[in-house]
């Protein structure tokens, strides 16, 4: 079976009451239930949410050392977390898939969520498209970076 670690940072339990009009109405449950609705059997969807940096810290490394992709959602971390960039860079390192996503577009919002810190160390970036972001994120991961060599 395969894993794919979803993890989401601050405030992200909220989902669905905190900014509907900037972050949805779907709750990070609905989220979670969709993606494992749009996944092989033999896929596992492991999503997490926590407001502690350390606690996301910790699950990144955990994701290092079973050598699980990871969608993250690093939530305001993104902006000023190099603890959570740093673990997220020995991802890269090792080689496993690490794509960054975000509900909302941080380019079209304030100035300071211009800035990621975790997109440099990132496969890539999802922004912008909702819930969505989330589905495209996995469909990547299963078709582009877990896919077996031919």
């Amino acid at each position: 079976m395969t894993t794919i670690l979803v993890l989401n940072g601050p405030n992200l339990g909220r989902l669905g009451t905190r900014e509907p009009e900037v972050y949805g109405s779907e709750t990070l449950a609905d989220i979670g239930a969709s993606l494992r609705a749009s996944v092989p059997d033999e896929v596992e969807i492991d999503l997490r949410q926590t407001d502690d940096e350390g606690e996301l810290i910790g699950w990144i490394h955990e994701a290092v050392d079973r050598r699980l992709p990871v969608v993250l959602n690093p939530a305001a971390f993104t902006h000023y977390s190099y603890a959570l960039r740093d673990a997220a860079a020995q991802l890269t390192t090792a080689g496993v898939p690490l794509v960054e996503v975000h509900l909302s577009n941080p380019h079209a919002r304030e100035a300071f969520r211009h800035t990621s810190v975790i997109s440099g160390v990132a496969s890539g970036v999802i922004a912008g498209f909702g819930a969505e972001s989330y589905r495209l994120a996995v469909d990547w991961l299963l078709r582009a970076a877990l896919r077996s060599p031919s």
